[in-house]
């Protein structure tokens, strides 16, 4: 299975490759704290594609992992971070299904059109962000289906099913009114 998808995805991404580097989510413009100039910030891009959001991320101080299956997007961000030269940003291929994420390890977690209701998954990706951090969380959801009737319904969001994945947490940010779900949550200390 993480051959199909990694195979899918980098013939997505292959086809592309001569398309403008895509700017960063502008929900991060709003929900990233800076990093104090005597601290190490640690930021995850998680299904991060090309990379745009970590790179963000790294140009703001963040130690970078961008972690995403497709090879030749990350390629694509790695030489983009080379030209802008980010030497804290990590692209690691993996498949996020079984990439194991350390506990407590990154103040800011972005998510962003990505999608796995897994209950392991959402535990270690709850897991993988330091008490007092926060998750930056992007996706459609099921009105999506107005605009792209062929869309799986299965990687679609219920409306308001992204709260309730972080319904502990302080939740600062959160919108379902148009066809894609957003959260910012920060995880209690």
């Amino acid at each position: 299975m993480a051959d199909d998808d990694r195979t899918k995805w980098d013939q997505i991404y292959q086809e592309r490759i001569e398309k403008p580097f895509p700017p960063p989510d502008p929900l991060l413009f709003e929900s990233v704290l800076p990093v104090p100039l005597d601290e190490d910030r640690r930021a995850l891009d998680l299904a991060g594609g090309v990379g745009q959001n970590g790179i963000w991320l790294a140009e703001q101080g963040y130690i970078v992992d961008v972690i995403d299956i497709s090879r030749v997007a990350l390629s694509r961000g790695q030489q983009e971070a080379h030209k802008r030269k980010l030497p804290n940003i990590n692209f690691i291929p993996a498949d996020l299904d079984s990439y194991p994420l350390q506990a407590d390890t990154y103040n800011v977690v972005c998510v962003v059109r990505y999608l796995n209701r897994d209950n392991a998954f959402i535990a270690k990706l709850r897991a993988a962000v330091k008490p007092g951090g926060r998750v930056i969380y992007q996706t459609f959801n099921m009105r999506y289906l107005t605009i792209k009737r062929d869309f799986n319904a299965a990687y679609l969001l219920q409306l308001g099913e992204l709260q309730g994945f972080f319904s502990d947490w302080k939740i600062i940010h959160t919108d379902d009114e148009d066809h894609i779900s957003e959260l910012v949550a920060i995880k209690p200390t």
